[in-house]
């Protein structure tokens, strides 16, 4: 079983929300953003986490619209 190393996820969490819960638990993160139908921060690139939109309808049209997955 994968030992959670929650302090080194949490230096390297791109995570702007400041109040979030579930810095450094990536599984906890990754669960409640499906459950909400989003994708969380690491998906996308500064510029548009720091925004809040994580919905998987932005992620594509970034794809689509920047040609790669930053």
């Amino acid at each position: 079983m994968l030992e959670c190393r929650i302090e080194e996820n949490r230096k390297n969490c791109p995570c702007t929300y400041e109040p979030c819960s579930r810095k450094g638990m990536c599984c906890q993160c990754i669960i409640y953003h499906k459950r909400m139908g989003e994708l969380p921060a690491c998906y996308f690139p500064p510029d548009v986490e720091k925004t809040g939109e994580r919905s998987i309808k932005k992620f594509v049209e970034l794809i689509k619209e920047r040609g790669q997955w930053w």
